[in-house]
Parts: structure tokens; sequence; C-alpha cells
């Protein structure tokens, strides 16, 4: 089950990210986020009105997906960058797919247009490429060697979606970034 995320959810939250951070090259963060900063994230994605979700998998959190704004700056309002952290258990079972589909779902609805994902240690991250060609993601190039996590560099494999190939003029304004951005 895909729902939108509450505050009840962070503290599942914050430990599977904790998780990831500590073990896994998914984010080039060292040290796990405290619960105070993670709730500070969840709320600055809400404020913008962009999507959290949550997947449940019999009855019990197994893991979460959100969409952010993709740079500052006002010209790229109509893109969101995406992030998707499963449970190691839930693994293998659908719910990154069920998550990224709800995401995609979710930011069409609101006239956006572009989703990119920036896919951590590329070398390693076969199925989360997989996924994301799957749900029609393109390659969109690669930074090597730019990050240093667990003694060795890593890349990240960009991806993008463009939910308007034609290149139509926007059907919306897009996100509201707030004044003091440059």
């Amino acid at each position: 089950m895909i729902r939108d995320a509450a505050a009840s959810d962070l503290p599942a939250i914050t430990a599977l990210y904790g998780r990831e951070v500590l073990g896994g090259t998914a984010t080039f963060e060292l040290d796990p986020p405290s619960p105070a900063e993670m709730t500070a994230r969840f709320e600055a994605v809400a404020a913008k009105g962009l999507p959290w979700l949550v997947a449940d998998l019999d009855g019990a959190f197994a893991g979460y997906a959100y969409a952010s704004p993709f740079r500052p700056r006002p010209a790229y309002r109509y893109g969101v960058e995406v992030s998707i952290y499963v449970e190691e258990a839930a693994r293998g079972q659908g719910v990154a797919r069920a998550l990224l589909t709800a995401l995609i779902e979710r930011v069409r609805t609101m006239g956006l247009r572009h989703l990119i994902a920036a896919i951590s240690d590329s070398a390693t991250s076969a199925a989360s490429i997989a996924l994301h060609e799957r749900m029609g993601f393109k390659a969109a190039g690669r930074y090597a060697q730019v990050g240093w996590k667990f003694d060795r560099w890593l890349d990240v494999h960009l991806m993008q979606l463009d939910l308007d190939p034609a290149g139509g003029p926007p059907a919306s304004p897009g996100l509201q970034l707030g004044g003091g951005l440059a």
C-alpha cells in the first residue's frame, strides 16, 4: 500500500535512512541525520507541496520516496529530483516500483515536467538503474568518481524522465521556490 507520509512515519524513515548512510552508497552522507534534521527535511518537501510517500507491506513500513526541487533557480521549477529508500527485507518485492509509479503520477498531476534520478555508485546499482529504465527514465550522464565513501570513489548515474517529450509549454506555474534564491 502506498500512502502519503505522515509525521508518525518519521522514526521509521529516519532509521531506514540512517542505516543507508552507515552501510550503503545510495547517499553520500557520512553521518546519519538526527530526527530533528529529518523532520526539517520532511517539512521542507511539504512546504513546496511536493509528495513524500510511504510504502507499507503486510502492515509494516517498507520504504519511502519523495520529490524535491531539482535546483533552486526559478527556471528549474518544472523539474524535481526523486529519492527512494526501501527496507532491506522488502527489496525485490515490487516496493520500489510501486513507490516510483505513485511518485511519477503525483508529479504528473502537479503539472511538472522532469524527474531526475541521481543513482549513486552506478557500479553496484544495476537494479535501481534497471527499475528507472523500465519506468521510462533515460540515461542523462554520469559523474565519475565524485564521492568518496567506504574507502573508494563512487560514481553517480544520472537519469531523467520527461513527462512531455514533445516539448510543449508548461501547463502550470511549476514549483514556487520562494524568495531569496539566486
